[in-house]
């Protein structure tokens, strides 16, 4: 019997249909039938014409939003310097930002409730911009990682040209690092804008009593309501490969403009 380099694939075939295919399979086997067994896609239509789902929807998308943006806004400029400032060992400041993650997740979004509620004395008062506090604090080395990748592998010699031919530091910023930097950017966005629409966990431990969708997901199959719940995640998982199938467009016509560009 020969053996064949493409039976190396087997396992990870066997491992794919297993833990991947068969659990969508059964999720989306739940999210277009009813209680009955019987298809149909009621589900969906009363889950976008109730008020109460489609405001956690809006609600899920705000939250996710705004703390992507302050994870970008706080990422980039924390990724430069660790990537190009005046540091011989950059990779070590990288392992402290870093080796936060290391600790158990609920320990550390405990210790920022407690150091919240000594600031503010009651965190109910604003469930909104604590969640968003929480939110950043345990996603943002996922936005980190990837931009200070890219800035680091970035060639110097592009800036450093751009510089020679007389443009101006922010033009230099504008039209060479940040498209250079774009996929990094595309991935931390990807990898912390879908988690935050769904992790509940930070709303519950910052006492935000408002749904978001994980909540609403659990919310359902705590009921043992495996329809509405499968139906949810089926909606999440189609923003999911919507937003990859976007990443993807975009980051290859942001390389193709940027090396056209240069």
């Amino acid at each position: 019997m020969t053996f064949a380099r493409k039976q190396l694939c087997i396992p990870y075939a066997v491992f794919l249909i297993l833990f991947v295919i068969l659990p969508l399979s059964v999720v989306l086997y739940y999210a277009f039938t009813n209680g009955e067994g019987q298809f149909t896609v009621d589900n969906f239509l009363s889950f976008f014409t109730n008020s109460r789902t489609t405001g956690t929807l809006i609600y899920s998308i705000l939250i996710a939003l705004t703390t992507t943006l302050a994870c970008l806004l706080l990422a980039y400029p924390t990724a430069y310097i660790l990537a190009r400032g005046p540091f011989s060992r950059g990779g070590v400041l990288l392992m402290v930002v870093v080796t936060p993650m290391w600790i158990n997740f609920t320990l550390r979004v405990t210790a920022l409730k407690e150091i919240l509620s000594v600031i503010e004395g009651n965190l109910a008062y604003y469930p909104f911009v604590n969640t968003i506090i929480g939110m950043t604090y345990d996603f943002l080395p996922f936005m980190i990682l990837p931009i200070y990748t890219s800035i680091l592998k970035m060639d110097s010699q592009l800036l450093e040209a751009a510089a020679d031919l007389g443009a101006p530091g922010w033009k230099i910023f504008w039209k060479v690092m940040l498209p250079l930097s774009m996929p990094g950017i595309i991935s931390g966005v990807t990898m912390v804008f879908l988690p935050a629409m769904t992790n509940y966990v930070v709303l519950d431990m910052m006492y935000n009593s408002t749904y978001i969708m994980g909540s609403l997901i659990g919310s359902y199959f705590s009921s043992y309501d495996w329809n509405n719940g499968s139906m949810i995640s089926s909606i999440l998982l189609f923003m999911i490969v919507l937003l990859s199938w976007i990443s993807g467009r975009f980051g290859d016509s942001e390389g193709r403009k940027g090396g056209a560009s240069l």
